[in-house]
Order: structure tokens, then C-alpha cells, then sequence
């Protein structure tokens, strides 16, 4: 039985592991996700192949064309000489119809290709920038990092018929979206140092203070593994939560009505990873509940035990042969992103095989078979009764002796009668 002191402090220890669990999820989800040029790619891949980012980018591109592209004077050039004073007009009119265009021209995946370069270059001039080195034409003393789609705006531009003489006088900013400026540079690159250390050192420490919880624990061990089943799912619920909120707040910030489901969709795709880490936890949470329950006094789990104890304990390597089968096929599913990497990988075989090993002690305990030299003997026939038996009396001693109680006045004269009776009967 615990203390009551050492009970709290196992809480403390499981609590403060769900705290900085959470923390270490974040960190985890900005390393992988806005770090990784990969998975940056992949987000921007993501992105460009939806409905609601493509009209956005069409509308934004668009806008780029006409507001540094004398649209009217190109069309001007190409119109016969009868119909150059409609330039102006016609130039006006299309900007709807070039909208579309653009926006079907965005399916296409040569133009898609373009978007994803574009956006993996600037998201390693960014990380360039970040980590202190030089990369890409970009050096960290000037520290503005963009994202240029100037090629885009050009490949517009020859679409619809602008000369590539006007194309050729687009000055050198269009179509590029700062990310960064030089006086956010030096919070950007100690948020970056701080990151890359905390996503391994805090989920190091937060894998250290359950383990340690649990040895404090003895006695009551299957209940604090239960108890971190349970912070496990929690934390993965919160960061979901997170997401959520968090998104709704960002879109709403960040973004014109107008761009309010792009926003969203933006929002959703780069945060793909952090939905994913959220359900990997609340995974491994309910492994480690079900261990626990599994584990119970209960009827129902010492039934379940009892079924599977011949093979745990008589055939071993059938049940680890099972155990290995489901792990590589949740290894080779890769649902979340976790189990695509190594500590992901790592923490789920090793859940799965400390739970085998205790199953396979409990089962061994409750269920394991005579041997054949502790049979248990057969039935005997009883032993006949060899107690002494109280002498057999004639009536006339019977009566005698009833006589005597009478005349001693221990008996009355109808009891006298009564077991006179009994004794001629």
C-alpha cells in the first residue's frame, strides 16, 4: 500500500509529463513540419491542388499582372489599327475571364511544379536564414526571406497574349511575398536553436518521468500505468483541441473574409502533422489503457486471460511472432506521423513488448499447469467411523433407571409415562 506522500508525488510526476508532453508535441510539430524542406514541399503540394487556395492565388496573381503589366498597351500592339482605341475596355473586361484562366492554368501540373519550386526555395532560403548559414543569394545579414512567384506571373502573362517586350518591363518585386524581415531575425533564429534542442530533449524527459512514476509505484503499478494511459489520451485531445481553436483564431487574424477558406484550407494543411502526432498519442494511450485493463482483477479480463494463457505460456514464440506481425503492419500502414519516425517507431515496439513480457508473467502465475509429478491425487473411498458407540440398554434397564429419576424428583410423573412408553414401543 502507498504512502500517502508517495502517491502525490507520483501524480506530480505524471501531471508535469502530460504538461511538457504537451510543449514537446509543439516543438516536435514546427521541427517536422515548417523545418523539414520535405514536408514543406508536400504541404505545398497539398495546398496547390485545392479549389478554394488555387482561386485565391489566381486572384492574387492576377492582381500582380495588372497593377505592374500595362495590360492595355500590350493588347494595344496586337489589335488591328481599327480596333486599338478598345485596348483600354477590353483589357478591363478580361480581367474576370483571365481570373478563371489562371485558376484553371493552376491545375495544370507543370504550374503546380512551379509553385512547389517556389515555395521549397523559399522555405530553405528561410531555414538558411534561421540556422545562421548562407544559402541561395541570401546572406543573414540582410535576413528577408520571400517567397517569389514571379515566374508564375510571367507564364500568366504570355497566356494571355501580353508582348514579351511588356513581360520584360515587369520590375524585379512582383509576385514576391516577403516571409521574413531582417529585425525578426535574431528572435526567428533562437526560436529555431530552442526548438531543435526541446523536440528530443523534452521527449526524453517526458518518457523519464512516466518511467519513473511507474518504478515509484510498486504495489499499485497497474493502476499508474492506467493513470498514464489516460494523460496520454488527454494531451493527444488537448493538442487536437489546440489545433482547432488555435486555426480559427489565426484564420480570423490573418486573413480578409475574402481569403477565409483558403486560410483555412492553409491552415489545415500545415498543421497536418501536429492532427497526426495528436492521434499517435492518443494511440499509444489507449495501448497502455488497454494493458491495464487487460491486466485487472475483472471477470472479464481474467477470462480474456485465461484464453490466450496456453499460447503465452506453452508456445511463446507463437505469441511474439503475432505481436511482431501486428507491429510491422501498423509500421508499414504509417497512419500518423509518428509511426514514419524513428522514436515513433521506437516507443510503440517498445509498449507493445513490456506489455507481452508482464501479460506473459501474470498468465504464467494465474494459469500455468500442473506438472506431472504434482498431479493432484484421485478420490478415496471414505474412512468407515471408529468411534466408540454409547452401549446398548434392555427396556427393563431403561425403566429402572427412569424410576430412580422419579423417585430423585428429576423427572415428573408424565415424562415417567411418556418415556416408558418410548422405551416398550
Amino acid at each position: 500500500m502507498l504512502s500517502g506522500r508517495r502517491r502525490a508525488l507520483i501524480w506530480t510526476l505524471i501531471v508535469l509529463a502530460s504538461v511538457i508532453g504537451l510543449g514537446s508535441i509543439l516543438t516536435t510539430w514546427v521541427h517536422r513540419q515548417m523545418l523539414d524542406n520535405q514536408s514543406w514541399r508536400d504541404a505545398s503540394a497539398q495546398l496547390i491542388e485545392n479549389p478554394q487556395v488555387q482561386d485565391a492565388l489566381s486572384v492574387f496573381l492576377v492582381n500582380e499582372l495588372y497593377d505592374n503589366v500595362d495590360v492595355a498597351s500590350g493588347l494595344e500592339q496586337r489589335l488591328p489599327e481599327n480596333l486599338k482605341p478598345l485596348a483600354a475596355p477590353v483589357s478591363g473586361a478580361l480581367r474576370q475571364p483571365v481570373t478563371d484562366s489562371v485558376k484553371r492554368l493552376l491545375e495544370a501540373p507543370r504550374v503546380q511544379q512551379l509553385w512547389v519550386n517556389a515555395n521549397g526555395v523559399a522555405q530553405q532560403k528561410l531555414v538558411n536564414v534561421l540556422e545562421d548559414k548562407t544559402g541561395h543569394g541570401i546572406s543573414t545579414g540582410d535576413g528577408v526571406v520571400t517567397l517569389d512567384l514571379s515566374e508564375l506571373v510571367t507564364d500568366i502573362g504570355t497566356e494571355i497574349g501580353v508582348p514579351a517586350s511588356a513581360l520584360e518591363k515587369i520590375p524585379p518585386g512582383t509576385g514576391v511575398i516577403t516571409v521574413m524581415r531582417s529585425d525578426q531575425l535574431a528572435a526567428a533564429q533562437a526560436g529555431v536553436q530552442a526548438v531543435r534542442v526541446l523536440s528530443t530533449a523534452l521527449l526524453v524527459l517526458v518518457l523519464g518521468l512516466f518511467a519513473l512514476a511507474i518504478y515509484l509505484a510498486r504495489g499499485e503499478r497497474r493502476q499508474t500505468l492506467r493513470n498514464i494511459g489516460y494523460a496520454f489520451v488527454l494531451v493527444g485531445l488537448t493538442v487536437l483541441v489546440v489545433r482547432r481553436v488555435a486555426g480559427n483564431y489565426a484564420v480570423d487574424a490573418l486573413t480578409a473574409p475574402a481569403g477565409e477558406g483558403a486560410g483555412k484550407e492553409a491552415w489545415l494543411v500545415g498543421s497536418a502533422i501536429l492532427s497526426q502526432i495528436g492521434w499517435a498519442t492518443i494511440l499509444y494511450g489507449i495501448i497502455a489503457l488497454a494493458g491495464a485493463i487487460l491486466a485487472g482483477p475483472t471477470a472479464a479480463a481474467t477470462a480474456v486471460r485465461r484464453r490466450f494463457a496456453p499460447v503465452l505460456n506453452e508456445r511463446p514464440g507463437v505469441a511474439w511472432a503475432g505481436v511482431a506481425a501486428v507491429f510491422l503492419l501498423l509500421v508499414l500502414w504509417g497512419g500518423t506521423h509518428a509511426l514514419r519516425t524513428w522514436w515513433g517507431i521506437v516507443l510503440l515496439g517498445a509498449l507493445l513488448s513490456i506489455g507481452v513480457v508482464a501479460l506473459r508473467r501474470q498468465t504464467r502465475r494465474e494459469f500455468s499447469r500442473l506438472d506431472a509429478g504434482d498431479a493432484a491425487p484421485s478420490p478415496r473411498a471414505p474412512e468407515p467411523d471408529v468411534r466408540p458407540r454409547p452401549p446398548v440398554r434392555s427396556p427393563a434397564e431403561e425403566i429402572a433407571q427412569l424410576g430412580e429419576l422419579r423417585a430423585a424428583g428429576s423427572i415428573t410423573d408424565e415424562e415417567f409415562d411418556r418415556a416408558k412408553k418410548m422405551a416398550l414401543a
